[in-house]
């Protein structure tokens, strides 16, 4: 990487950072480009968050991308919030030209699914109700599903995610459930998409969310988990005959996405992929 006087910076905030797949991702796509940009991680403990961010205005950083724990917190020092992300109540993609915050999570999402399935008038069953889960639920909405289901251990939870969801006007047929009744709505159900946890590095092998007996042929199942590639749950999938979504999809897409919003270009995808790919030993 060539680090010059003009080089332009964008890159995350979190606390820790140091296991993030971003920073090769965005700097392979800027080198495929030419561009002159440059995309580094910096841990913020977050007593510190809002003098990071004023410090990024002052030394004129392009853009972040936002993670665990700012994603809330860092709104109140934005100038400006998206629409979705507004919603969603988390940001993760910072744009300095205007002090806007957005959430590119959600789209990352859809865009994941959207290459086996379109979501128009589909059947989308959530398990998990925390930040991811809000965020793609959101986005779910947006793209047009016929019914949305959000399931978690902790009902309320699912209640209170539903409801603001239904409230946004996006969609008509939202409902919530507890996580132990997932097998009788997968089965009515056009897509899965998991948020959890459950299946995640080091706990590679646990019981996934849904077995394969439960599963159909005709569902597309999105695990959000992207460490390892082959979750518990994708496994479950492949079995069965349905449709696998890879968690790295999801982290190619919304980091696309970030990089458009910074640069105003499109991102080199098959490059940010293939340096993800190369990150993660696939």
């Amino acid at each position: 990487m060539d680090i010059k006087g003009s080089t332009n910076i964008v890159g995350l905030i979190g606390h820790p950072v140091e296991h993030s797949f971003s920073p090769p991702m965005h700097n392979a796509a800027f080198k495929a480009l030419g561009m002159d940009y440059a995309y580094v991680a910096f841990d913020v403990d977050p007593l510190n968050l809002k003098s990071a961010i004023d410090g990024a205005k002052s030394l004129n950083i392009r853009g972040f991308n936002v993670t665990i724990p700012h994603k809330i917190d860092v709104m109140k020092h934005l100038d400006e919030i998206d629409e979705v992300a507004a919603l969603i109540g988390a940001v993760n993609t910072i744009d300095f030209k205007d002090i806007k915050g957005y959430n590119t999570d959600g789209i990352g999402a859809v865009k994941a699914i959207e290459e086996v399935t379109s979501i128009k008038n589909r059947n989308v069953v959530v398990a998990g109700a925390g930040g991811a889960s809000r965020a793609i639920s959101f986005y779910i909405a947006k793209y047009g599903a016929d019914s949305l289901t959000i399931l978690n251990r902790n009902v309320e939870k699912a209640d209170n995610l539903a409801n603001d969801v239904s409230s946004s006007n996006l969609i008509n047929d939202v409902k919530s459930d507890s996580m132990s009744e997932i097998n009788s709505h997968v089965a009515d159900a056009d897509i899965l998409i998991d948020t959890t946890p459950v299946g995640m590095h080091p706990n590679v092998d646990v019981e996934p969310i849904v077995l394969a007996d439960n599963m159909h042929d005709d569902l597309v199942v999105f695990d959000a988990v992207y460490n390892p590639n082959d979750t518990v749950l994708i496994k479950e999938a492949v079995k069965a005959g349905a449709k696998p979504v890879y968690g790295i999809k999801m982290l190619l897409y919304q980091g696309a996405e970030s990089f458009r919003i910074w640069t105003g270009r499109d991102a080199p995808v098959d490059v940010m992929e293939d340096a993800l790919r190369k990150t993660l030993g696939l």
